[in-house]
């Protein structure tokens, strides 16, 4: 294996860990100053990641064709992005009805690691490559190692593994040039300066980080036909705010009122695509699953052909 390399700035030079002179008398002020400074500096996190937009447009092309190709995304992540990587990947099977397998996040020190820190566990490489390992990464996938400084020996040896064995690999980083920068094919560095608690990177950084995951699974599943315009199609109905959400969104994609839209829903086993297009095309079960089949899914391909747009 290719030896993994941490060579950059020292920790002390990286943004991430500078101490911002502005806060100096934090411990000082109201509890509304505190909350004040904390959010003008949050104020400063979309300027930041609008200036990588360009890099992660990129990045989620290449991965909605992964996942187009039967592929999986892995976020991996130690700590604060370790946790936040488990948040993204979670929020997908409830969202757009993906497969639980299709988004997977991994953090050093384990399950464990999600509800009490586990701190020494992100100072292991092998532990990185080994979870990668583990999980058969391989060709059709694509790892997104996520470390707010950019050198987090447990995400290095993560990537590495996974660009050895195909994978494509991305690093979320909030240091510019930082060695996971260097160690992938899709570098994603947004720098948001000092934190107002110095180093807790779980504050800007964090806030920036929540940013880049939500666009990337987000986009990669717009990308892949899982809404129709901005709507949640592909919303998993599994409680009585889902069920009646799903019922909204049949009647203003079909026009059908609300007893219409429920009978479809639940004729659709609770698929909120299959019961528009059951409604707009009036067909039956099987004739809308055949229709959404042909055209991978897409709402839009399906409905468009009733106006010939």
């Amino acid at each position: 294996m290719t030896e993994i390399s941490t060579t950059g700035p020292r920790l002390e030079a990286l943004a991430t860990e500078a101490v911002d002179d502005r806060y100096a008398d934090l411990d000082t002020r109201p509890v509304l100053g505190v909350l004040q400074a904390m959010n003008d500096a949050e104020a400063s996190v979309p300027a930041a990641v609008a200036g990588a937009l360009p890099h992660l447009a990129r990045l989620v092309e290449a991965t909605a064709e992964a996942l187009r190709g039967g592929g999986r995304l892995f976020y991996v992540g130690a700590g604060t992005s370790g946790r936040l990587g488990i948040l993204d990947a979670s929020e997908c099977p409830p969202t757009f009805h993906t497969d639980p397998q299709t988004v997977q996040a991994l953090i050093a020190g384990g399950q464990q690691a999600v509800f009490a820190a586990v701190e020494a566990a992100e100072d292991s490489a092998d532990a990185g490559v080994a979870d990668i390992r583990s999980c058969s990464v391989g060709p059709r996938d694509v790892v997104v190692g996520i470390a707010a400084s950019g050198r987090t020996p447990y995400v290095l040896g993560a990537v590495t593994a996974a660009r050895e064995a195909g994978a494509l690999t991305a690093g979320v980083s909030c240091n510019v040039g930082s060695p996971l920068g260097n160690a992938v094919d899709y570098p994603i560095e947004v720098e948001v300066g000092p934190e107002v608690v110095a180093g807790s990177t779980r504050l800007k950084a964090g806030s920036a980080t929540k940013q880049i995951l939500n666009m990337i699974s987000t986009a990669v599943m717009v990308r892949n036909g899982k809404t129709y315009g901005n709507l949640m199609v592909d919303v998993s109905v599994t409680n009585a705010k889902l069920r009646d959400r799903g019922e909204r969104l049949v009647m203003r994609i079909t026009g059908a009122d609300r007893d219409e839209a429920a009978r479809a829903l639940t004729e659709a086993g609770d698929k909120v695509k299959l019961a528009a297009v059951m409604l707009s095309r009036e067909v039956s079960r099987p004739e809308a699953e055949a229709l959404l089949e042909a055209a991978e899914g897409r709402l839009r391909a399906v409905l468009d052909r009733i106006d010939g747009s």
